[in-house]
């Protein structure tokens, strides 16, 4: 297993640190630092009392728990969320309440989302006049069935 050291720095020196709930998982889980309540379809931005130093190739991607998006419809608009690696401001998640009546309370120091870091290339986009034929071609939603 690859492992990546990343700086991170508690903007509230009593927030927890993010941690993976099981070995080999691959999302750390993010908590919120301050209650709130959600209306049904509002949208929520949570600070987490944190931010990160990703280096260079790296990217964090903020993504929904799928505990609470089951239970009480708790997601992320902009799923998922980018943090670029020059990035150094407070990670915040902006949640939204799926469920159409019923408000979702968020408790100072619940896991909200996970933090997901992958390495990512930098890409030199080549202009052609062509690309490559596939076997799916321009086929788009629902091109290879629905079986």
């Amino acid at each position: 297993m690859q492992e990546l050291n990343v700086s991170i720095k508690r903007l509230d020196p009593s927030v927890q640190l993010p941690s993976y709930a099981y070995e080999g998982d691959a999302g750390l889980d993010l908590r919120a630092n301050e209650t709130v309540t959600i209306a049904p379809f509002e949208r929520v931005l949570i600070p987490t009392g944190l931010a990160i130093g990703l280096p260079d190739g790296y990217a964090g991607f903020v993504q929904p728990r799928s505990g609470l998006a089951l239970k009480v419809g708790l997601s992320i608009a902009n799923t998922p969320g980018l943090i670029d690696a020059h990035y150094r401001g407070e990670l915040k998640v902006i949640a939204v309440n799926l469920d159409a009546h019923e408000p979702i309370v968020i408790e100072r120091g619940e896991r909200i989302a996970q933090l997901v870091i992958q390495q990512v290339p930098v890409v030199h986009l080549v202009e052609v006049d062509e690309l490559d034929a596939t076997d799916r071609g321009t086929g788009g939603f629902g091109s290879s069935g629905t079986v």
